[in-house]
């Protein structure tokens, strides 16, 4: 859903589109490598996508708010979860400007990098050659954690795994006044109310006052 939206965004951004694709690979093949690399092909590969590292297709204009998603150079501001801006789209590299805190406005070039996700169940080490970078006009609401911004706007389509995530995505916002909630119902028109979603089976077995 969060890929939903920012493509949706994208599209409405005037400008060029600049797509990029990564290169997928497996490392551990096992002792029969052949028959174990013919089991996972490429195209397998690149349709795994995963929160921790970007899409096989990395769509990007002149001009879109990305986020870095991995640690590059942290002295220099080139942190996990920094907002850049696009400002210039090569064939092996991108330049980007950094939006928030004590380095912004510093340009730097992106290189493509390689990204080995760290926790899978897949039977392989599974490898991404790609930009560590993401469009972030919408993320999800764990990786907005430990951000301040002054408006935030909640798209709640279905009940959240617990009520913590919605304490959690609400208290990103500074000021009240820049809080917009959008809930879908069931039948898919707008609502204010949803579900605090709380498992009440964790109260069964706590002790009484008695004791």
């Amino acid at each position: 859903m969060v890929d939903e939206i920012n493509i949706t965004i994208l599209e409405k951004i005037s400008g060029m589109v600049y797509t990029y694709l990564s290169q997928d690979s497996i490392d551990d093949a096992g002792d029969d490598d052949n028959d174990f690399r013919s089991a996972f092909p490429v195209e397998y590969l690149n349709s795994i996508n995963m929160p921790c590292i970007p899409n096989h297709e990395l769509k990007l204009k002149v001009g879109v708010v990305v986020m870095l998603m991995r640690n590059l150079k942290q002295i220099m501001g080139l942190c996990n979860g920094t907002k850049m801006i696009m400002k210039l789209c090569r064939k092996n590299s991108i330049e980007c400007e950094i939006l928030c805190g004590s380095h912004v406005g510093t340009k730097y070039l992106i290189p493509r990098i390689e990204m080995i996700p760290s926790d899978t169940n897949w039977p392989f080490e599974f490898k991404r050659v790609q930009f560590p970078i993401q469009i972030c006009y919408a993320m999800i609401i764990n990786k907005s954690q430990g951000q301040s911004l002054d408006m935030v706007g909640l798209y709640h389509p279905k009940a959240a795994f617990s009520h913590i995530h919605i304490y959690v995505a609400i208290s990103r916002v500074t000021r009240p006044e820049g809080l917009h909630i959008l809930i879908d119902s069931d039948d898919g028109s707008s609502t204010d109310i949803t579900n605090n979603v709380v498992f009440e089976e964790v109260f069964y077995n706590l002790p009484s006052v008695d004791n």
